[in-house]
């Protein structure tokens, strides 16, 4: 794994989707389980809205040096000094996030077809979202279902770190991982548990088992 991106469990997370407990005490609880790397994605709120949720979840995740990504809002990412940005195919480009922020750490690019592999977009990007590997609720507007043969032949073309995304679960982080990613986005299999830190345990572990 490239060491510039050491990451394994990686948690998208929003208010919506966390539907048993407010976003900050899940986001903490799964922090506390193994989460190393949380993305903020904030679709349907303002940018105040985006900007103090941010602010909110990057006071707990630096207790735990765990960084935070904001999700396609490069003005709320510069304003809280967020460690990254990831965007997708109809998002800003990599490339002019690169030239409006040069302090960015961390920029991630969704892969949403193989011809965007060799684009100056993934190029430009420090990790590549393999998404979606297995079709989810949580997100409708994708073109293509990768699933373990899309993450082979992913990892075959490209040195990139991966982050597979897309119904990860328990059960199918191993496989997922054997296929070629290196690290595991999930939703909600953390942010719609019960319990929260005992999900991204069990995930933790799966994955941690293919090291």
């Amino acid at each position: 794994m490239d060491n510039s991106f050491p990451y394994k469990l990686y948690l998208v997370i929003s208010e919506e989707s966390c539907i048993n407990d407010h976003f900050l005490k899940v986001a903490e609880q799964a922090v506390k389980g193994g989460v190393d790397l949380v993305q903020l994605r904030e679709k349907n709120a303002s940018s105040a809205e985006f900007q103090h949720k941010a602010f909110q979840l990057k006071e707990i995740l630096d207790r735990y040096n765990v960084p935070l990504i904001i999700n396609d809002n490069l003005k709320v990412a510069q304003q809280i000094e967020a460690f990254g940005i990831h965007v997708g195919t109809s998002d800003t480009p990599p490339k002019q996030i690169r030239q409006n922020w040069k302090k960015v750490k961390c920029l991630g690019y969704s892969i949403e077809d193989k011809n965007q592999l060799n684009s100056s977009e993934s190029l430009t990007s420090d990790y590549l979202a393999v998404s979606p590997v297995f079709k989810t609720s949580t997100k409708t507007d994708t073109i293509i279902e990768w699933g373990l043969a899309g993450i082979e032949e992913i990892r075959s073309i490209t040195q990139k770190p991966l982050v597979a995304i897309g119904n990860m679960n328990a059960k199918n982080a191993d496989d997922v991982i054997k296929a070629g990613a290196n690290c595991i986005a999930v939703v909600s299999a953390i942010c719609a548990a019960q319990n929260p830190r005992k999900a991204a345990e069990e995930l933790r572990n799966k994955i941690e088992k293919y090291e």
